[in-house]
C-alpha cells in the first residue's frame, strides 16, 4: 500500500477496534504489502488490513477456524472478538491474536516438525480452496500480459511464461498425492513464540504435493522433514523461482529493489541446476555487499 492508504488502512484498523471495546490508541506497522499487518495497542492485537476488493480474507478466517479445531500450529484469530471478517471506509479488517516472539530463530527441526504437524492437521480439514496451479495461472498472466509487466523484455516474457509452463505440466504429470498446504511456508511467515513456531497468513494456502510448501523453506528444514521426493522437490523450488520472478516483474511490485530481484531470478532459472532455496537468494542480495 502506498502512504496514503496506509494512513486510511489505519484509521479503519483503529475504528474497527474501537467499535469493538479494544483500546487502540497506536498502531505498528509490522508488514506492508497488497496487504498490512499492525499490532494495535494497548489492547495488544493483530490486525490484518486490505482493500475491500481483496477476497482472500473470508477464506483465511474459515481456514483458520477449521485448523484451530484440527490442532495445527498456526495463529489464532483475537479471542475476545467475534470472528468475522469487519469493513471499514472500503477496507476489510481482521483482527488476531498478537504473540510476543522468544527466540529469535526457529531451529531447523523445529521448523520441520512443525511444517509436518501443519500438514497432518490440514488432511482432516475438508474446506474449498485453490490448487497450486491456479497460483501458477495467476503467475502466467501476469507474464503474458505486457500492460501487467511493461519492464518484462520480449525474450525475457517468452523464457519466463514457457518456464512456467512447462514446470506447471511436468509436476502434475508427476501424479503426486496433493493436500491442502500453506501455500508460503517461508520464514517470513512463521512465528517463534512460547508454543513453538506458528503459521500466519493463510491466505495463500492451497492444494497441491508437499513438496511445494518446501520449496519456500530452507534445505537445512527440508533435510528434516520426511519421506521427500527430491525430483519432485527440485522441480517446484524452480517453479517458485519462476513465480517470484513473476511477482518481481509486475507493474505495482512495492518489494524494495523489486527489479533487481527479478533480474536474478531469471538468471538463475537460465543457469540452471542447483536450484537455489529462496531463503539462499533473498540472503545473498540483502547482505552486505548485495553479491
Amino acid at each position: 500500500m502506498d502512504p496514503t492508504e496506509i494512513t486510511r488502512a489505519i484509521a479503519a484498523a483503529t475504528s474497527v477496534a474501537a467499535s469493538l471495546d479494544l483500546p487502540a490508541d497506536d498502531a505498528v506497522v509490522l508488514h506492508n504489502s497488497n496487504r498490512i499487518a499492525l499490532r494495535l495497542t494497548p489492547c495488544d492485537v493483530l490486525a490484518r488490513v486490505a482493500p475491500a476488493g481483496h477476497g482472500a480474507a473470508q477464506f483465511e478466517v474459515r481456514l483458520a477456524q477449521l485448523l484451530a479445531r484440527a490442532g495445527c500450529p498456526t495463529g489464532l484469530l483475537e479471542p475476545r472478538v467475534d470472528p468475522l471478517v469487519y469493513t471499514r471506509d472500503g477496507f476489510t479488517v481482521t483482527l488476531w491474536t498478537s504473540y510476543e516472539s522468544v527466540t529469535p530463530r526457529t531451529s531447523p527441526v523445529d521448523y520441520a516438525n512443525a511444517l509436518e504437524r501443519l500438514h497432518a492437521g490440514m488432511r482432516e480439514v475438508d474446506v474449498p480452496s485453490p490448487r497450486f496451479t491456479d497460483r501458477v495461472a495467476e503467475a502466467q498472466a501476469v507474464v503474458a500480459d505486457p500492460r501487467l509487466s511493461p519492464e518484462l523484455t520480449d525474450a525475457d516474457r517468452a523464457f519466463l511464461g514457457g518456464r512456467l509452463g512447462s514446470l506447471r505440466r511436468s509436476i502434475e504429470e508427476r501424479g503426486a498425492v496433493e493436500q491442502l498446504l500453506h501455500g508460503e511456508p517461508h520464514p517470513g511467515n512463521v512465528l517463534g513464540t512460547r508454543n513453538g513456531p506458528l503459521f500466519i497468513d493463510l491466505e495463500t494456502c492451497c492444494r497441491g504435493p508437499v513438496e511445494f510448501d518446501l520449496a519456500h523453506v530452507t534445505e537445512a528444514v527440508c533435510e528434516h522433514y520426511p519421506n521427500v521426493d527430491q525430483g519432485l522437490l527440485d522441480e517446484c523450488r524452480q517453479l517458485v523461482l519462476a513465480m517470484v520472478a513473476a511477482w518481481r516483474w509486475e507493474r505495482g511490485d512495492q518489494l524494495p529493489n523489486g527489479r533487481r530481484f527479478g533480474e536474478e531470478f531469471l538468471r538463475l532459472l537460465r543457469e540452471g541446476p542447483p536450484w537455489p532455496t529462496l531463503d539462499a537468494v533473498v540472503r545473498r542480495l540483502d547482505g552486505p555487499d548485495g553479491s
